[in-house]
């Protein structure tokens, strides 16, 4: 088998579509011709999330590059809260980021926990602000 001549011709032959779709037969697909119905692997989910962590790292890098001067800890509940929520609207936490410019991080983590996303994600948004605010693991 020839990977490289195999890769190419799924390429070409399934096309790239990077939101999911109904297929001819009515699978949920995405990629290059990745049936959802059928579930991934466990070693797929963790390709998943190394992949959307670093992509997540690389938008923060840009978007608020102020986000690596604050401990681990920290930088672990800001990417958290950009896996979660996405960039565009983790962006909408603008008195966090406030907040975080000072390092006063008793008014980031109440922001935090002063939105709808707390209402959403419950108890994992105190967690995080606990975390946030003591710059220590929980």
């Amino acid at each position: 088998m020839n990977i490289d001549k195999l890769s190419e011709s799924l390429r070409k032959h399934e096309g790239l579509k990077l939101l999911p779709y109904k297929d001819t037969e009515g699978f949920l697909t995405i990629g290059f011709g990745t049936n959802l119905d059928t579930g991934i692997t466990i070693q797929e989910a963790y390709m998943l999330l190394d992949m959307r962590l670093k992509r997540f790292e690389k938008e923060l890098d840009i978007g608020f590059p102020s986000w690596r001067t604050h401990n681990d800890a920290r930088q672990n509940v800001i990417i958290e809260m950009a896996y979660n929520l996405g960039i565009k609207r983790l962006k909408k936490f603008v008195k966090m980021w406030t907040a975080l410019e000072s390092n006063d991080y008793n008014h980031a983590a109440l922001e935090m926990l002063n939105s709808r996303w707390r209402e959403q994600v419950k108890g994992r948004a105190e967690t995080l602000a606990d975390q946030m605010q003591s710059g220590e693991f929980q």
